[in-house]
């Protein structure tokens, strides 16, 4: 009768490794994956959590802002009008019209992240998409997609976003499309650099031999390599997105009064700068924030994704 075995130990080239230190079930814990270690890394990190603390009440408050607003954000009383941060009636002051700022910055948070988000998600599907098919096929197929997306590189992205608003109109709408016009041809140039450096790997030219179809290869295979890399960088681009479409908003590009959004109340508070600047910064507060915080968070994601191994 051979007695319990107390320690683990392994036989190599003659020798013995003990391995007693190891604790039983960390030598059985199961393996996380890749996107279990980019979790665990992101968790680790103070600074893209606290970032992320901040995205994630931005949303909150943007979801829940037609509820929770103390005050009508569009009723004004013109003897209330500017009223100083710390009223008691007005916390963080009144606008030109006398509308409570608070109430008025919580339901612009709405519009303001959707235009922001909205174009670099639409931006993140078709740029992949394009970028995919341009780095995997290859050829003419390669070079027509990539000199037409260099023509909207001669243009910086301000002054395109400008045109394009400038000749579309006033608008949402016409916001989300001159922005998605702006994202699309930087995230289908990362996505083709990123397919053409994988195309000649060893897997798939194995999915080519077993019979495998372009499609189904560019589905399987590429995809799930080159996502990672597109989306941390598409999420880099919301900070700039939110700032583009503020920027509209301020030139009246965007979003049309009496609709609270951060870039267009900066536009009609700018009068009162010199009367009560401290609320006319507000929705710049607002816009640096979150610019800030996404641009921390991505920055956080792309160090957690480099993991070595």
């Amino acid at each position: 009768m051979t007695a319990p075995v107390t320690a683990a130990s392994l036989a190599l080239d003659g020798g013995v490794l003990a391995v007693d230190d190891i604790a039983p079930e960390a030598a059985f814990a199961p393996s996380r994956g890749f996107w279990g270690h980019v979790g665990h890394r992101l968790v680790r990190d103070p600074v893209a959590m606290g970032a992320g603390a901040v995205i994630l009440l931005v949303v909150l408050i943007a979801i829940l802002s037609p509820w929770i607003t103390p005050m009508d954000p569009y009723k004004g009383s013109m003897i209330r009008r500017l009223k100083h941060v710390g009223d008691a009636t007005y916390w963080l002051g009144s606008d030109e019209l006398g509308r409570d700022m608070i109430s008025r910055l919580m339901l612009g948070s709405r519009l303001s992240l959707f235009i922001g988000v909205t174009p670099v998600l639409i931006a993140f599907v078709i740029g992949s998409g394009l970028g995919i098919l341009a780095g995997y096929v290859g050829g003419w197929t390669n070079t027509i997609l990539m000199r037409t997306i260099d023509v909207f590189f001669a243009f910086p992205s301000v002054l395109l976003a400008i045109a394009l608003s400038g000749a579309l109109g006033a608008g949402i709408f016409n916001s989300i499309v001159s922005l998605t016009c702006v994202f699309v041809p930087q995230i289908a140039r990362v996505a083709e650099s990123v397919t053409t450096g994988i195309r000649r790997r060893d897997y798939i030219d194995a999915a080519k031999l077993s019979g495998a179809s372009a499609l189904t290869i560019m589905r399987v295979q590429v995809l799930g390599n080159v996502v990672g890399p597109i989306f941390v960088y598409s999420t880099s681009l919301i900070s700039v997105s939110m700032i583009l479409a503020s920027g509209l908003s301020f030139l009246g590009l965007g979003v049309r009064p009496p609709e609270p959004e951060w870039g267009l109340m900066l536009n009609t508070l700018r009068t009162a700068i010199y009367v009560n600047p401290v609320v006319a910064a507000l929705p710049g507060v607002c816009i640096f924030v979150v610019s800030i915080a996404f641009n921390l968070f991505s920055d956080g994601l792309r160090a957690a994704m480099e993991i070595r191994q």
